[in-house]
């Protein structure tokens, strides 16, 4: 059983997680809380297998809460669940020692996901923030979850439009005027976040799916 606490300072978001895990067999929310403050309290006093946390919150944030919840309970796993998505915040929190990052809109499919691969000591992304943050801190060694709708950047709508017209990646760098290798590493992203498996079925993906930009 995996014992959870979690600290979220919109209570219907606590409400609709709780509801969703009431009869799970295997995730047991045995606290929530709405601020970091109140989260440290009720983590040292149940001490929980894994804390979901938010970053913004009242009275004290997320971000020092993981901090003073790691250093003294190393082993309590803590998942951040929020909607940023900037590597900024990303890296604040990983620094202060969370290994699971989602967004609120993710789904509660990915959260159930998240929730058992943190508790299990892995490490664990949102896909929509993993591919902008992780060419620099996330290593091969992850789990970056799936999303039924696929959020690609606007210059990943770009790229993909001009992969559809059969433009390699030297002349899309020249037509957009960025480096090929920036070029690469967005392709690779789009295969990662498209669950393909290679450049050449991105290129299908982009002429046969009629992608429309």
């Amino acid at each position: 059983m995996i014992t959870v606490a979690m600290a979220e300072d919109h209570q219907m978001l606590i409400d609709g997680v709780k509801s969703f895990f009431e009869y799970d067999e295997n995730i047991n929310i045995i606290g929530t809380v709405n601020n970091g403050q109140e989260l440290v309290k009720l983590v040292q006093l149940k001490q929980p297998k894994l804390v979901i946390t938010d970053i913004r919150m009242p009275i004290m944030d997320g971000i020092q809460a993981t901090r003073i919840i790691k250093k003294s309970l190393p082993h309590v796993n803590v998942l951040a669940m929020t909607m940023f998505d900037q590597p900024d915040a990303i890296k604040q929190m990983l620094d202060a020692g969370a290994t699971g990052y989602i967004l609120k809109n993710s789904g509660i499919k990915m959260l159930s996901k998240a929730i058992v691969t943190v508790a299990g000591g892995e490490t664990f992304f949102d896909p929509n923030v993993a591919f902008n943050f992780m060419n620099n801190y996330i290593d091969d060694n992850v789990t970056i979850g799936k999303s039924d709708k696929v959020l690609l950047s606007k210059r990943e709508r770009e790229i993909l439009q001009e992969i559809a017209n059969g433009k390699t990646s030297k002349q899309i760098s020249e037509t957009l005027f960025i480096a090929k290798t920036t070029v690469d590493t967005h392709r690779k992203n789009m295969i990662r976040k498209l669950d393909l498996s290679s450049g050449n079925e991105l290129v299908k993906y982009a002429i046969d799916k009629k992608y429309k930009f």
